[in-house]
């Protein structure tokens, strides 16, 4: 890449930056020094610039190209990602500036508040919005309503040549985790992602100080991560369901919720106490009651099972106190509770199996908690989980069923892309199906491929078909992780817990 060239995507970049509001025009030439430094340029032309870029993936990839050119960065996808970030930091505004400006917003509307920083945090490329449109995302019909499948693509897969980095770079415990606030501001390393331009909320839920912030692979509508300053491992109890309702006291229009405490029902990081919300309605919240519930001593708490595969007890009140007093007795009473005739069992020794989900909303000036059974024991059967997705359907998805998903919206490998793509084939073109399944993988697939053709479907709509399917098996993993089945004898047994929370 020519001089000129360099200049122009610097120039670029800089009238990015102004257009976004990352700058100010009284910034400019600062930043363009910063970034020359970044760049190990000693001089710089400035080009006039006429264009408006939604995003800066053009001036980023052209920098970082002659950055591998030079021989500034190796031409890694991991090193390119930890170059671009620190160029975008060179136009960010500090950590002070962003927080005094989204509580300056919050006084006057909270939602411009959160609209600000959402819209920071993809104009500053820490969500790297071009890579979020290649997810593919369908809605599928199920009898437990519409439930929304996506194929994430915009996590990138590890470059061997980074995972042998990785595996020879120091340990140093720096930040000691992807979600510790310390990684505002870092450079990144081969076992961490690079977060210069990264910047994060201060927030106090019930007298501790938390962190927001949005996550860089936006599963859905302002996907936020709200985190614990202090690195401790995951729980769920009385205290995190006060935060959960403060929380949505405070942003009334996100909805907040905590994966579960415990390995395999856990489905994130177990290491750092962290919520996930956003501004989403998920199909979960859409679902009716299949039937009410009365707590004695809570009458006035609105209390029901959710018609959803999983085992949901919902909670609603305008006195949020009650609400987490309910919450938290319900809670206690799961921990300990077993029921050898649906398979629960509390403990195995001394090794606990019951936990929540716990997911809170507002509804008006009402609070909704819903909170999610989870169970994590094992068998010989289903060593990987009892309520886990079934080996049957593990061609299809074969991770932990986390807060995300429990709620209604699969988060299926990025392999599924292509594999789809080989059984539209296949589906189409019958003669080339022996050497499509033959392939390893797509070995896996051959029972679901003959379940297709028996149904069958018609090459002019393989596509939909495959879609509907695999919304169809999602439902059926989630009633695997339910611990009460949709049944008459698991209705029943469900009813038998309500009866001895209190």
């Amino acid at each position: 890449m020519s001089e000129k060239r360099v200049d122009r995507a610097i120039s670029r970049l800089l009238n990015y930056g102004l257009q976004k509001g990352l700058l100010a025009p009284e910034d400019e030439t600062y930043a363009a020094n910063r970034l020359l430094h970044v760049l190990g340029v000693s001089s710089f032309e400035k080009q006039k610039i006429e264009e408006e870029l939604s995003y800066p993936a053009e001036p980023l990839q052209e920098l970082c190209n002659w950055a591998a050119e030079q021989g500034v960065i190796a031409d890694t996808q991991d090193d390119r990602d930890r170059f671009d970030t620190e160029l975008m930091d060179c136009l960010m505004p500090r950590p002070s500036q962003v927080t005094g400006r989204f509580y300056e917003l919050y006084e006057q509307d909270k939602k411009s508040a959160t609209d600000y920083y959402y819209g920071l945090s993809k104009s500053s490329n820490y969500i790297r919005v071009d890579r979020v449109e290649k997810d593919k995302l369908w809605t599928a019909p199920t009898p437990y309503g519409d439930l929304v499948i996506t194929i994430n693509l915009s996590k990138p897969e590890k470059d061997p040549k980074a995972i042998a980095a990785a595996k020879n770079a120091p340990q140093t415990g720096y930040p000691k985790c992807a979600l510790c606030r310390e990684n505002e501001g870092f450079a990144g390393s081969p076992n961490q992602a690079a977060r210069a331009n990264h910047r994060l909320i201060p927030l106090e839920l019930s007298g501790e100080r938390w962190f927001l912030q949005y996550s860089p692979y936006v599963y859905y509508n302002e996907h936020c991560i709200v985190l614990s300053e202090e690195h401790r491992p995951m729980q769920v109890n009385r205290a995190s369901l006060e935060r959960l309702l403060e929380f949505v006291t405070m942003l009334p229009h996100y909805f907040i919720g905590s994966n579960a405490d415990l390995p395999i029902v856990g489905g994130s990081i177990l290491s750092h106490d962290h919520f996930q919300g956003g501004n989403y309605e998920f199909p979960m919240a859409k679902a009716p009651l299949r039937e009410t519930v009365t707590f004695p001593g809570f009458e006035d708490v609105a209390a029901g099972i959710v018609r959803w595969p999983m085992s949901v007890l919902r909670l609603r009140s305008a006195d949020k106190e009650k609400l987490a007093e309910l919450a938290d007795r319900i809670l206690t009473k799961w921990r300990g509770y077993s029921d050898e005739s649906a398979q629960i069992l509390a403990f195995t020794d001394d090794t606990p199996h019951n936990t929540v989900t716990p997911i809170a909303r507002r509804r008006g000036e009402e609070f909704e908690l819903d909170l999610v059974l989870r169970n994590n024991r094992t068998t010989e059967e289903h060593p990987l989980g009892l309520f886990h997705p079934h080996a049957e359907y593990h061609h299809i998805k074969k991770e932990n069923i986390g807060l995300i998903e429990v709620m209604g919206l699969a988060i299926l490998p990025p392999r599924l892309l292509k594999e789809i793509e080989q059984m539209e084939e296949a589906l189409s073109h019958p003669e080339k199906a022996p050497e499509i399944l033959s392939r390893p993988e797509m070995e896996k697939h051959r029972d679901w491929y003959e379940e297709l053709k028996a149904a069958g479907v018609q090459a002019n709509n393989t596509q939909q078909a495959i879609r509907d399917s695999i919304g169809e098996i999602f439902g059926k993993i989630l009633g695997n992780a339910g611990v009460y089945k949709d049944t008459d004898k698991g209705r029943e047994a469900f009813r038998r817990f309500c009866r001895s929370v209190l």
